[in-house]
């Protein structure tokens, strides 16, 4: 679709700790699958759909993301790299790349670097556009942790079970479209994104939606 967001926010500084020893040395989304870093999967799909910028947080083993980008492309898209010397989790990770948003940027595609997912990424922002969504979740009917409730109308009411809700539960992929002012809202500060999902959740119920993942 025309109006599909310009960037992309891939996460890609984790430690990747369940891996090792092949992540001694390389992060997990650089590890090969087939002839190719596993996270040039999620990114073709996103400069299919449209995607003509990445923001790529990094941690462990900086100089594979430097390798793997010399020319700082992804085909005809930029790839910018966004280093941490201190983690922050996924929470801080994203509110670290809040300032490089432009004006263009109204909605922004935060994608796991480390997970290998068919989703129909242009159907998903399609549904988080049409029913106006801060927040917009993939989710799958089936996998493990399934921890994400989801009300019969598509909005999410919890995670991780944390707020007692009993409504069918789903589990999240590691793939979201936010909007910008979703974005900005996210506290700078060391945590993962779900904390700030969960307190969206009790502020602003139904400001968050599900969209299901058929390629499961």
């Amino acid at each position: 679709m025309t109006d599909f967001p310009r960037t992309a926010f891939i996460l890609g500084a984790g430690l990747g700790t369940r891996l090792r020893p092949l992540t001694e040395h390389c992060p997990k989304p650089l590890l090969r699958l087939g002839d190719e870093p596993l996270v040039f999967r999620a990114m073709r799909a996103l400069h299919q759909a449209g995607t003509r910028r990445f923001l790529i947080n990094t941690h462990h083993c900086p100089e594979a993301w430097t390798q793997a980008f010399p020319a700082g492309k992804f085909l005809d898209a930029e790839v910018r790299l966004v280093h941490e010397p201190v983690l922050l989790d996924t929470g801080g990770g994203l509110a670290n790349v809040a300032e490089l948003l432009t004006d263009e940027d109204r909605d922004l595609i935060v994608w796991n670097g480390d997970i290998l997912s068919g989703c129909d990424i242009a159907a998903a922002y399609a549904h988080h556009v049409a029913n106006g969504g801060a927040a917009t979740l993939v989710v799958r009917e089936q996998g493990p942790n399934r921890n994400v409730r989801i009300t019969d109308e598509g909005f999410v009411t919890d995670m991780r079970d944390r707020l007692g809700k009993s409504d069918p539960s789903y589990q999240y992929t590691g793939i979201c479209v936010v909007t910008k002012a979703f974005v900005q809202g996210v506290p700078a500060t060391i945590e993962s994104l779900v904390e700030h999902f969960l307190r969206r959740l009790q502020a602003e119920p139904n400001s968050i939606l599900g969209f299901f993942d058929a390629s499961a």
